[in-house]
């Protein structure tokens, strides 16, 4: 299999001639914050291994600093920008709308901010929906709430041409689009159409997905929050479980394919005793199988508590073979599977058991941020727009160790982040929850299906690069 090149060159729309209105220092070392200039980067990756071959391309090494430019490309008096936020409802989703908002007109002087209203279908004529004029005072307090301010919707990414018509009518020269992997992937390719037109629009992206499965990011916006609300679900249900005979508490929380919300919540709550996540199979029956183990703990301990995220298991359900509007699969629920088993179980063997099931994925979803997530979302929305501002077009803004970075919208959508069964992570996982490694009967089965996704998933981001390269290509 060919070997995955990535390529974290920033594409502009010119050369940056305007001086910026914000005053800051040319020079590191005086006390005084400053600009970033294009030159700075940070290295992609900062584990070293002896033996292994390093990447000597510096495209696929290094990755461009966001930060304001003491040059800009727009003129701010001549911008018009577009905010807009898609898919499902994550938190800070207002925090980040309102740095936007207030960096470009505080800081920039912007005057003209649209917001579009519920996602890409805001665009479109046939919905009737209305731009809102955006400005620090319809903005302001919006943090303090969940939800969006602009509302949401899935679906309509694929109507490019239709976005970008919409883009031109409204004389928009600057695009923030707010999303997930699929929303940010329409993004790019509204950015190569507006390529394809000759014109000179920024489409910048600030990636959301509450399940923290963008690539190379180190957390997406949200994530935070989302653990510390998933983790008092936990607490609440152990006190539950732990007050019943034979008390079993059962969470289900978000991670269609990526179970870093239960791994972390598991962590933080001290309370799991099992983390069942996508990327690690599990067996239902048999001697090493989940429902084995909850027997075992009940035995031992009298209670348990299960944290399961909504894409585990999936290999024992029955497929829907049905997508949503964002061309998302619809998962059956393993929550409701996993209640019923369970008791089934337990009937079975005339155990009495007292199962208390809770799915907050919508409470989670809805929550205002953390104090440290509303942080994060103010820093990335100010960030978006510095890149903005400087021409910089079909990039997110990302945390990278801990620095702002430029990432292309085609490397950061190349394949999903996932939690690694090998990591350190999901070992310390382990250590909390004193689960077993894997809980199945035939292990030799499950690392054949383990490295058969691994390939699956490598063969897909390959082809998804080797077209997002035709696409650059044929711009």
């Amino acid at each position: 299999m060919a070997t995955m090149k990535y390529d974290f060159s920033v594409e502009n729309l010119g050369e940056c001639k305007v001086k910026s209105p914000i005053e800051l220092s040319l020079e590191h070392g005086n006390f005084r914050a400053a600009y970033v200039t294009d030159n700075s980067y940070v290295r992609r990756q900062v584990n070293v291994y002896k033996g292994a071959e390093e990447d000597c391309d510096d495209k696929a090494k290094f990755m461009e600093k966001a930060g304001p430019r003491e040059y800009i490309y727009f003129n701010p008096t001549h911008v018009t920008a577009g905010i807009c936020t898609c898919g499902g409802l994550c938190p800070g989703l207002n925090d980040v709308i309102r740095a936007v908002v207030r960096c470009l007109w505080n800081r920039y002087g912007v005057r003209r901010i649209k917001g579009i209203q519920f996602g890409y279908k805001g665009f479109f004529a046939e919905q009737g929906y209305d731009t809102i004029d955006l400005n620090p005072d319809n903005v302001d307090a919006i943090h303090k709430i969940g939800g969006t301010f602009l509302g949401t919707s899935r679906g309509g990414g694929d109507r490019t041409s239709d976005i970008v018509d919409s883009i031109e009518r409204m004389g928009i020269n600057m695009m923030f689009i707010i999303g997930g992997d699929g929303t940010q992937r329409g993004a790019l390719d509204i950015a190569n159409e507006i390529d394809r037109r000759g014109l000179k629009i920024s489409v910048v992206g600030i990636p959301k997905t509450v399940d923290n499965d963008l690539q190379f990011i180190d957390r997406s916006f949200g994530f935070e929050t989302a653990v510390q609300k998933a983790t008092q679900a936990v607490n609440s249900i152990h006190m539950e479980a732990h007050s019943q005979i034979n008390g079993i508490g059962l969470v289900k929380l978000m991670g269609r394919e990526s179970g870093f919300i239960a791994t972390a919540t598991a962590l933080a709550s001290h309370e799991a005793n099992f983390c069942l996540i996508p990327e690690v199979p599990f067996d239902l029956d048999g001697p090493n199988g989940l429902l084995a183990h909850i027997e075992d703990r009940l035995n031992e301990r009298h209670h348990a508590v299960i944290v399961v995220a909504e894409g585990a298991g999936q290999e024992l359900l029955t497929s829907t073979n049905q997508t949503d509007a964002s061309g998302n699969k619809k998962l059956a629920d393993i929550g409701v599977y996993l209640r019923d088993r369970i008791t089934e179980y337990f009937a079975s063997k005339k155990i009495h058991i007292n199962l208390k099931y809770i799915d907050p994925g919508y409470e989670v979803r809805a929550a205002v941020t953390t104090a440290n997530d509303s942080i994060y979302c103010e820093r990335l929305g100010n960030n978006a727009v510095h890149a903005a501002m400087a021409g910089k077009t079909k990039i997110v803004i990302g945390l990278v160790h801990d620095k702002y970075v430029h990432i292309p919208i085609s490397m950061a959508t190349l394949k999903r982040n996932i939690v690694d069964p090998e990591s350190s992570l999901w070992r310390d996982c382990l250590d909390a929850t004193l689960q077993p490694v894997y809980m199945v009967n035939n292990i030799n089965t499950v690392v054949e299906k383990l490295k058969k996704d691994a390939d699956e998933a490598e063969a897909k981001a390959l082809a998804r690069l080797e077209k997002v390269n035709g696409m650059k290509n044929s711009c």
